[in-house]
């Protein structure tokens, strides 16, 4: 008989706290609706690096976007009227924000200035946009979670091509989020928060989805959000609601568990530092980043593919 061996569990570090100067202990919107209303000075979301080593964090009440850099020095790079959730470079100085406010955005790092990439669907408003991936071919795949949950499992999963086609891959998902691609760009995976689960979603050839199975099942008052995949394939899950991230061998077997701190929410998680075999996670109850040197590198993250003379004229 095959036994499962006990995963390895081992504690997050603290990298950076965010200074006092930059917490707001007041009211928000943001917090009114999801927090119960206790004033929240900061809710961290949507880590990702630069070329340069500078992690980039938002902060969704809001609406900032921060730059951290290696020696752990907080920069805000800009605020806007949104509620910026996850981040990824398409270019060297241009971030690409799901905001569940406003839709896709656009920042432009060295200015702070922020313009739309895509703010409706056939003039209708997204439910409110969470997280995003893009491939090597220029796609850009993100979730529109809203409020939807296992009482609503409308919870919807778009591809953008690089030529502006918006496909529906999903539409009955239980509160999407996290998105992450295996090495190989064929399968992506996806958090399904309220549904306690990650599900495996397999990308064919001619555009479609088939055969989408439910790859891992947590527990929990909160279930999978952010996530990433390293180069030996495996899935590496942000569980806020446990304070934990998992590290799932390619059978979905948990063969780590990065803890956090007591209270911990550990939200979204990117790679970075020598090799991109850190692991940094957003603790948002605390406003800390945390840290782990891993054994494996993340897999490289892509960016968009230069706009051609008739893209960039339709853009602007």
């Amino acid at each position: 008989m095959y036994l499962l061996q006990a995963p390895q569990v081992l504690e997050l570090q603290t990298f950076t706290s965010m200074p006092p100067s930059l917490r707001r202990r007041e009211r928000s919107v943001w917090a009114d609706a999801n927090r119960g209303g206790v004033a929240t000075d900061s809710f961290l979301e949507g880590p990702v690096f630069d070329d340069a080593g500078n992690l980039y964090v938002c902060d969704i009440p809001f609406g900032r976007i921060f730059r951290i850099d290696p020696a752990g020095t907080w920069t805000q790079v800009t605020e806007y009227d949104g509620e910026p959730n996850g981040m990824k470079f398409v270019d060297p100085t241009t971030l690409l924000v799901t905001d569940y406010k406003n839709g896709l955005m656009r920042v432009d790092v060295p200015t702070g200035r922020v313009t739309p990439h895509l703010q409706r669907r056939n003039t209708e408003s997204f439910k409110g946009v969470n997280d995003l991936v893009l491939d090597a071919e220029g796609n850009i795949y993100f979730t529109d979670q809203g409020q939807s949950g296992l009482h609503d499992p409308s919870g919807r999963l778009f591809r953008l091509r690089p030529g502006g086609q918006l496909d529906l891959l999903l539409s009955n998902v239980p509160s999407p989020n996290g998105v992450a691609l295996s090495p190989d760009g064929r399968i992506l995976y996806l958090a399904v928060t309220r549904g306690n689960c990650v599900w495996r979603v397999p990308l064919l050839a001619d555009g479609s989805v088939a055969k989408v199975s439910q790859f891992f099942t947590s527990y929990g008052p909160s279930g999978p959000d952010g996530l990433a995949v390293d180069v030996q394939g495996r899935v590496l899950v942000a569980n806020p609601g446990l304070g934990y991230v998992w590290v799932l061998n390619p059978s979905a077997e948990p063969v780590v568990v990065l803890r956090g701190p007591a209270g911990a929410s550990t939200t979204n998680i990117a790679f970075g530092g020598p090799g991109r075999s850190t692991l940094f996670v957003t603790d948002s109850t605390h406003g800390d980043v945390l840290m782990h040197a891993l054994d494996v590198p993340g897999v490289a993250l892509h960016g968009l593919p230069p706009l051609d003379e008739a893209q960039a004229k339709h853009r602007h």
